[in-house]
């Protein structure tokens, strides 16, 4: 038996010494408000000719507030040949963090510049105040959008477009690419054809306890208490931590449909983890029901924690190469 093999520890439900209020970073408000006690940098976009990406912020959903900052390198203005998509989706719990963020903003600056191609980082809406699946419906609606847009048009090639997630985003991403692969055709946004996913340490969940989650339940970066809250705010009112939103394991009829489809498109996924991450055994777990579903996935395992290359910067290199390879290989 391999170390990822025996996953399952105590139930969510049955383990009393558990108190995802205690300390929470978050505060509904007695009029329904919310107030977010984490303090979080943003940085405005820039598109100065001197810097080797540019970027801007442009309007998706008014009603909802939502938009999408781009990332565009400034060496494809002088270039003919147009260049590859990435859909990025931030993590944060569902709960924190916008495209605005300083640690998103560089991070998605590093990945057009480094790749070399366009990204398009979508600021969808939040949870409490706008639980899952609102989310999932942004990102859509962002792939629906973004095919009109200026610099979509003159710089990118999008018949090589990827879905791209960290953290909740990664499970964003997912659901994102299910939905796309019940399209007309497996596609449905005009032009658009998603090539593949890029699942950048995934964020899902479920009811039992897993090995890596009690091990690491004094994480940092994830800690086991913040984990559950994030689910507390971002799930459906009424709905467990076994739902589909949360737990990939748990899936209907439409969605092995959707596996068929992805594999008729020859989509890849490309799954990246580390060894240190709170949430790697359902990661894992999350890979093999893949594969049993014939799904391609390329696999990308380091030494490191939850949300590493963003909160250390130095160590994104081998994430960005194969983020390269894959769009290469596709």
């Amino acid at each position: 038996m391999s170390e990822h093999d025996s996953k399952e520890g105590p139930s969510l439900d049955s383990n009393s010494n558990i108190d995802p209020l205690e300390r929470q970073p978050i505060i509904i408000n007695h009029d329904g408000s919310i107030t977010r006690l984490m303090q979080i940098s943003n940085i405005e976009p820039n598109q100065d000719l001197n810097n080797v990406v540019l970027s801007k912020d442009v309007s998706l959903n008014p009603i909802n507030k939502t938009s999408i900052r781009f990332f565009l390198p400034q060496k494809a203005l002088n270039n003919s040949k147009k260049l590859p998509i990435i859909v990025y989706y931030h993590g944060g719990g569902f709960v924190f963090f916008r495209a605005s963020s300083t640690v998103n903003h560089d991070f998605c600056f590093k990945l057009a510049e480094k790749v070399n191609i366009m990204v398009a980082s979508v600021d969808y809406r939040l949870a409490p105040e706008s639980r899952l699946p609102a989310a999932y419906d942004d990102a859509v609606e962002a792939l629906h959008w973004l095919v009109n847009e200026e610099w979509v048009c003159q710089f990118c090639d999008m018949s090589n477009c990827y879905l791209m997630g960290s953290s909740a985003g990664g499970n964003i991403a997912y659901h994102t690419g299910l939905r796309c692969a019940m399209t007309v055709d497996g596609y449905g946004f005009d032009q658009l054809r998603i090539r593949g996913l890029i699942l950048h340490q995934p964020f899902f969940g479920g009811s039992q306890r897993t090995n890596s989650e009690l091990k690491f339940k004094n994480d940092r970066v994830l800690p086991l208490k913040a984990n559950d809250l994030m689910w507390k705010f971002a799930l459906p009112k009424g709905v467990g931590r076994d739902h589909k939103f949360s737990n990939p394991m748990v899936m209907d009829e439409g969605d092995n449909k959707c596996f068929d489809e992805i594999k008729r498109m020859r989509w890849k996924i490309l799954f990246t983890g580390c060894d240190g991450d709170p949430l790697i055994d359902r990661q894992l777990e999350f890979v093999e029901m893949l594969r049993r579903k014939g799904v391609n996935v390329v696999e990308y395992l380091r030494e490191g924690f939850h949300g590493m290359e963003m909160l250390e910067p130095n160590t994104d290199g081998p994430l960005f190469e194969q983020i390269k390879d894959l769009i290469n290989l596709c």
